[in-house]
């Protein structure tokens, strides 16, 4: 009697009681054990994943031309200062598509897109700028095959390096000294956080310098040629030797040439007529291209080099093969 009145007297009825009762206790179960909220997941994409394992690559094979040429005196002359200068451009071109990956996805902050983008700026320009010094280089060592060794070639190659390093410094530092978009979305290029106008100057660059590098390769080719056939001439073999070191010169031209092309055209086309609005698979699908040329540059202009072969012989086992102490240079060999 006393508990009904007890009940009574607070003008609830029972069922209601028993509800909030067992509502307050699990609230204070609820209260006593920690909440355990899921882990946001970390979302890759698989592009940047594809982008970072050609730095990967780019970096590995570029960082052994860079050693062998930097611990091996005898490589000082002009040629091998413009082949370090292609490998460490394009060293750093991959330790930039590195740091992009991991700067992207654990250490996201303004600073890091700007640093990150303007390395890979940077160094790519680099990388470009030193094939086209390169071509003028070769240009130069047969058009002037009897002065080319003098101390004034020495001192233009040293020129042509700290011009074109210092270009694409500058280059590099546009984003970071304000020539970005992510204080206006609307002036973004296909690369954020380039701006259109910064990102325009690299495309007509690389058109320039292909044209020129076109026709430098036209001249080279022509002097092959009339060297090839004056050695001809010399040893009364004109219709075989003439044709196949011709043949083997152009051969070298085109792929060189092609190279070049084939991995830098697609992005350079894009990025003139595309803007931020286009869908970003685009901007990663032409350039993956452009990076296969930092991975293509060793091959071409390193390792095909016969006293690059040599020292690399002696790193790995330390001799010389008897085939490539004999072979002779060709006029071909471009």
């Amino acid at each position: 009697m006393n508990e009904d009145l007890k009940v009574n007297l607070s003008g609830l009825p029972r069922d209601y009681l028993d509800a909030a009762a067992a509502e307050n206790i699990s609230a204070a179960v609820s209260s006593r054990v920690p909440a355990v909220e899921p882990e946001p997941e970390l979302v890759v994409n698989p592009w940047d994943i594809v982008l970072c394992t050609s730095g990967t690559l780019i970096s590995c094979e570029n960082a052994i031309v860079v050693l062998i040429i930097f611990h091996n005196p005898s490589l000082r002359a002009p040629m091998f200062l413009l082949i370090g200068s292609l490998a460490l451009a394009d060293l750093l071109a991959g330790i930039g598509l590195i740091t992009n990956f991991v700067f992207a996805y654990l250490l996201q902050s303004e600073a890091t897109k700007l640093v990150t983008i303007g390395l890979i700026v940077a160094s790519f320009s680099a990388s470009v700028c030193s094939l086209l010094a390169i071509t003028v280089d070769r240009y130069l060592s047969l058009y002037y095959a009897l002065t080319y060794h003098s101390e004034r070639t020495v001192t233009f190659t040293y020129v042509m390096l700290v011009m074109l390093w210092g270009t694409s410094i500058c280059l590099g530092l546009l984003p970071v000294m304000g020539w970005n978009c992510l204080r206006d979305e609307s002036t973004c290029s296909v690369v954020r956080p380039l701006t259109k106008n910064n990102a325009a100057i690299l495309p007509v660059s690389f058109l320039f310098m292909f044209a020129l590098m076109l026709q430098l390769y036209i001249q080279i080719c022509k002097i092959v040629m009339r060297h090839a056939h004056q050695i001809a001439l010399q040893h009364h073999f004109l219709a075989t030797s003439h044709y196949v070191t011709t043949r083997k010169g152009v051969s070298t031209l085109a792929i060189i040439l092609g190279t070049f092309a084939a991995c830098w055209m697609p992005f350079t086309l894009y990025s003139l007529i595309a803007d931020y609005t286009y869908p970003s698979i685009y901007t990663y699908a032409t350039l993956l291209p452009a990076t296969y040329n930092s991975i293509i540059n060793p091959v071409i202009y390193a390792f095909r080099n016969q006293e690059i072969q040599k020292a690399l012989c002696l790193i790995c086992c330390g001799c010389i093969p008897s085939s490539l102490a004999q072979r002779a240079r060709s006029p071909s060999d471009v």
